[in-house]
């Protein structure tokens, strides 16, 4: 499944007159409409990687915005048991030693953090992230994460980047552990001291190309050469999500089953998937079996009717639609024999004389055609019609009513079973 990073540039900050910009920060105003990204379909392998602006972007199967490190803070603090008011708790429980308004800054929690737990809350700012997201919601660039370069962990890791230049003087520190996150700059002592051998041989370190050389010679050890596309690879392994509360995507309607598929397809979903396709496999193949069975079966009625029809009447020697066959030559049977059968006059009278209600006299007006006994209705009374309709009904005849006249006729027209 192919995965399509987007590097978020840095926020425009003020700066002294004269003082250049710091690699990556935009020049212009919109610059920032632009993006570096990296496409990979396995984590590992680079697809294809550049700079384009937000409709140009390739497609890809998942989306993850990368957040800048210098614009993301961390602070530990043991979470409230707020519930769905968590965003507003967070916000008064930081608020004086936060530097911005609340309402201007966004808050993530640590992933499977809950209240109660002492836990670390990412924070960026709310509107440049939303902005953003806007922007690439608008290209139909569906972001599904929002994560950061680096994060606290228990693996201690540093990575080295220049700042101005490839020596030491132009090099920052950027270093995750167990206790936060911090950018330190390396041209004094003090930042030396706080590295002892111990601490060196034990955390991960990488640097950017360019100070690779002036890494290992500050450090005094090897680092990892890294490109910062190699880097932001390293957020897949990342279980930080910053798309949280009020920035949360709204999953609705095809987005929603967009979603959902991506999540099914994941490396994870495997077997479940094949045990899917394993149990739909039979379910097809059983349903194929039962009505391969059912058609044999009513292949076997059908030979045993048209049997039965010409074991009965021999001259038939091709029956087409045996129950009607049979049907006519038994009426034809019948009339030979002189018996009046059911669609004759005479069984119909028998019904309609053995349900007549007492209080009526006899019929004015009657019409006969086969079947059908139609009989005046005037001078009926609702309820006398009702009594002559169950009368009829309990001896399988059937009363239509309609324009002041009463028809009879058989209720099963195609015969008893």
């Amino acid at each position: 499944m192919s995965t399509l990073l987007l590097l978020l540039p840095p926020r425009p900050r003020l700066r002294a007159p004269g003082q250049t910009a710091p690699p990556g920060e935009p020049q212009r105003a919109d610059a920032a409409r632009e993006y570096d990204y990296v496409l990979t379909a396995d984590g590992q392998q680079v697809l294809r990687e550049g700079r384009s602006d937000a409709a140009q972007l390739p497609a890809a199967d998942n989306v993850i915005a990368v957040l800048p490190e210098s614009d993301v803070s961390w602070r530990r603090v043991e979470l409230p048991r707020a519930g769905r008011q968590m965003r507003a708790a967070l916000a008064g429980k930081l608020e004086e030693s936060l530097l911005d308004e609340p309402e201007a800054l966004h808050f993530a929690l640590e992933p499977d953090a809950q209240g109660g737990d002492t836990a670390w809350v990412a924070i960026t700012s709310r509107p440049w992230l939303a902005e953003h997201l806007a922007h690439f919601d608008a290209a139909q660039v569906f972001v599904d994460r929002v994560a950061p370069l680096s994060w606290p962990d228990e693996a201690a890791r540093g990575h080295f980047f220049e700042t101005q230049g490839g020596s030491s003087e132009g090099m920052a520190l950027r270093w995750a552990h167990a206790d936060g996150v911090a950018t330190l700059p390396l041209n004094g002592g003090l930042a030396r001291q706080l590295f002892p051998p111990g601490l060196v041989h034990a955390a991960q370190w990488s640097a950017t190309p360019a100070v690779a050389t002036a890494a290992e010679r500050w450090l005094g050890t090897a680092v990892s050469v890294k490109t910062p596309t190699q880097r932001a690879l390293g957020v897949l392994d990342s279980a930080w999500n910053l798309r949280q509360f009020d920035l949360a995507p709204r999953a609705r309607g095809t987005r929603a089953l967009r979603l959902l598929g991506r999540g099914l397809m994941r490396k994870p979903w495997q077997p479940a998937r094949y045990g899917i396709a394993a149990l739909l496999a039979v379910q097809l193949l059983g349903l194929n079996l039962w009505a391969w069975r059912q058609h044999g079966e009513i292949q076997a009625r059908r030979a045993a009717i048209s049997a039965t029809l010409t074991s009965a009447f021999p001259q038939i020697r091709d029956p087409l639609d045996p129950p009607v066959q049979m049907q006519k030559n038994l009426d034809l049977l019948r009339a030979s024999a002189g018996s009046a059968g059911e669609q004759d006059l005479e069984a119909l009278l028998a019904a309609a004389a053995t349900a007549w209600p007492p209080d009526r006299p006899p019929t004015d007006a009657l019409a006969f055609e086969p079947g059908r006994l139609t009989l005046s209705a005037q001078g009926w009374a609702p309820p006398q019609i009702e009594n002559f309709r169950s009368q009829l009904q309990s001896e399988g005849w059937r009363l239509d009513t309609g324009e002041g006249k009463l028809t009879i006729s058989r209720a099963n027209p195609q015969g008893r079973s």
